[in-house]
């Protein structure tokens, strides 16, 4: 009988139904309804924008980087789509434009930075990121510019319990997952992320996939810092580095079974674990946990998935790669045998 096989993504969605489990337990005891329309609608709008964020963070970590510059990107595009937008249902199309545009930009700078320099995506979106937040403190002191009335719209029209900007953030995720499965580009990925020296003696421009999954993380999180613009009406040149959605993000994407080294994962084991943050992030609000102990819950919940998914690589090693130990012989040849040709008599009688 063919044993099942158990893939992150199957454990990640085991460990997302027992917080839910867990979370709806909990939320009874304080005497409230977990399934609620009003519960349900916090953690769906907890979920979209990380969901934005760490969709595009997934990309990257395949390629075998990493990116801390989401957060100022997230600020950035806040500011600059409410300054263009001042409120004017006329300054939507224009704003989401350049919006984009700039942030794209910023993503393409990160992929050029590695792949061109060969600076690790940590160290180069780091210094980005440090660029950005000058930046932004510099030239805005407070909040800037206005949602109009039609872009607020997104965060507050609802298809029954679920919001409209969260079916926006499934619609990035279905096309991520259409690219990384059915597309060239998508296994250039991977490929790159698995090995870039391998890719590249293939035959790959091992560039192009790098800039393209930075480039695209931008733009998404571009796109969440549209989305909070929606939902605060003003643009907030802090709103990003508060959520501390650069850590978030890509503890989302590991938590969801991504290697951080690169070359295997995906967009919906990414989803589980933002999900698995946001309900947590509700239950322990319900039962009005210190802030830091939040911290010291996610800590723990991300070292153990890690740890289990460390042992489950190790426990499916081929035995073919297992090392005989410095006392093992090798065994004796049955009577009668031919001798190989070169062992010595000597090697005959070391073997008996």
């Amino acid at each position: 009988m063919s044993r099942v096989r158990v893939t992150s993504t199957t454990i990640v969605y085991g460990v997302l139904l027992v917080v839910v489990v867990a979370a709806a337990v909990v939320t009874a005891g304080r005497g409230r309804n977990f399934f609620s329309t009003g519960n349900l609608d916090n953690v769906l709008t907890a979920t979209t924008i990380l969901g934005l964020i760490a969709i595009g963070q997934t990309l990257v970590i395949l390629v075998g980087s990493l990116d801390l510059s989401v957060p100022y990107v997230v600020s950035l595009a806040s500011v600059v789509g409410g300054g263009i937008m001042a409120g004017q249902a006329g300054g939507i199309v224009p704003a989401l434009l350049v919006t984009l545009v700039v942030c794209g930009l910023v993503g393409a700078v990160n992929g050029a930075i590695v792949a061109g320099l060969h600076v690790h995506g940590f160290i180069a979106t780091l210094g980005t990121g440090l660029v950005l937040s000058g930046y932004l403190g510099s030239t805005y002191q407070g909040s800037s510019g206005l949602a109009a009335f039609e872009w607020r719209l997104l965060d507050a029209t609802r298809l029954g319990p679920v919001p409209m900007a969260f079916l926006l953030m499934l619609g990035c995720a279905g096309l991520a997952v259409l690219v990384l499965r059915r597309t060239r580009l998508g296994h250039h990925l991977y490929a790159v992320g698995g090995n870039s020296e391998v890719a590249r003696m293939s035959g790959l421009r091992t560039a192009v996939p790098v800039v393209v999954a930075h480039t695209t993380c931008s733009v998404l999180s571009g796109l969440a810092g549209l989305v909070l613009l929606a939902r605060l009406g003003v643009g907030q040149p802090t709103v990003g580095s508060q959520g501390g959605y650069d850590l978030m993000s890509i503890a989302a994407v590991v938590l969801g079974g991504t290697l951080l080294a690169g070359g295997k994962g995906n967009i919906a084991g990414t989803l589980a674990g933002v999900a698995i943050f946001a309900v947590l992030d509700n239950a322990m609000g319900v039962m009005e946990l210190n802030p830091f102990l939040k911290d010291v819950v996610r800590g723990v919940v991300i070292v153990v998935a890690v740890a289990v998914y460390a042992r489950r690589e190790l426990d499916r090693r081929p035995a073919r790669f297992d090392r005989p130990s410095a006392g093992d012989a090798p065994p004796a040849p049955p009577p009668g045998a031919a001798t190989p040709a070169g062992t010595t008599d000597k090697t005959l009688e070391a073997s008996r």
